[in-house]
């Protein structure tokens, strides 16, 4: 079972969150990586160049991504990374939908021996470490949210009391309201 953690992150957040990546090695690549990508480094600088809606922030220096080519479908010829061998961490971005309510993300990792990922190895302890660091690092920047299993961020939160709805982006999510 994949370790997750949903968020609600505005723009500000998330050039603050990147930020705070610059101290590790993670490389970013799209959900789907064309032919042609070249991987760049995870920091503040580099924000306006990340793809649009998700994205895998590979651990580089612990260890390679795994990748596979995508055979069928609209991505054919696209490059998919196992999200279950690689040390990569999933996240998919805060967006707005179409009536100005801001959706939530979630960054997830998968840490443990699952039988249904197949995962024989659990992840090395350097990864296991650094994907902590990342979660403490919301944990203590960010606000609970109700639901519980939600963090806003500071900006978002501002947003929210400036009258912003926060909307889990599942299917007929309902809005959350961050603690003060």
């Amino acid at each position: 079972m994949a370790n997750v953690q949903k968020f609600f992150m505005a723009p500000e957040d998330e050039v603050a969150f990147f930020r705070f990546l610059e101290r590790f090695v993670l490389e970013v690549y799209p959900r789907r990586v064309p032919p042609d990508w070249e991987g760049f480094r995870a920091s503040e600088e580099n924000h306006p160049q990340l793809p649009e809606e998700d994205l895998y922030l590979v651990a580089s220096d612990i260890g390679p991504a795994i990748v596979d080519k995508v055979k069928r479908g609209p991505d054919k010829g696209s490059w998919r990374i196992d999200e279950v061998r690689s040390p990569v961490i999933f996240m998919e971005r805060c967006r707005k939908n179409e009536e100005g309510e801001l959706l939530s993300g979630q960054l997830w990792a998968e840490l443990e021996v699952t039988p249904q990922t197949g995962r024989k190895d659990a992840a090395s302890d350097h990864f296991r470490r650094l994907y902590l660091d990342v979660m403490e690092y919301l944990k203590k920047t960010y606000r609970k949210g109700d639901p519980k299993d939600f963090l806003v961020g500071p900006k978002a939160a501002r947003l929210f009391k400036e009258g912003l709805v926060l909307r889990d982006s599942a299917h007929r999510g309902g809005t959350v309201v961050p603690h003060k």
